[in-house]
């Protein structure tokens, strides 16, 4: 299906919306929760810094997502870490409370 160029551009950046949006928002929630368990301090800091810390990924990853080159490559640069994120939150997380 060839799709008229205006109506590609289109979708192309709509796709970087929803993925800096959507994708940005997930990606900074699993790094925040990862660093909430991760950090070797006070539980209530950790969550602290964690969510402070949050906003900065979130920040990135809508910086990424409009300066990669291509949808494709912004969508893999926000789905590949938060996996990687995810496994090791799924790793760290004691299996009383998973």
């Amino acid at each position: 299906m060839n799709l008229n160029p205006a109506l590609r551009y289109r979708f192309a950046v709509a796709s970087r919306a929803v993925a800096a949006i959507a994708g940005g928002y997930a990606l900074a929630a699993t790094a925040a929760a990862l660093l909430a368990v991760a950090l070797p301090m006070a539980p209530a800091e950790a969550v602290i810094a964690a969510t402070l810390t949050s906003f900065i990924v979130f920040c990135c990853a809508v910086l990424w997502v409009f300066a990669a080159r291509t949808a494709w490559r912004a969508w893999a640069g926000i789905v590949l870490p938060g996996a990687l994120l995810g496994l090791a939150l799924l790793m760290m997380t004691p299996r009383s409370m998973a």
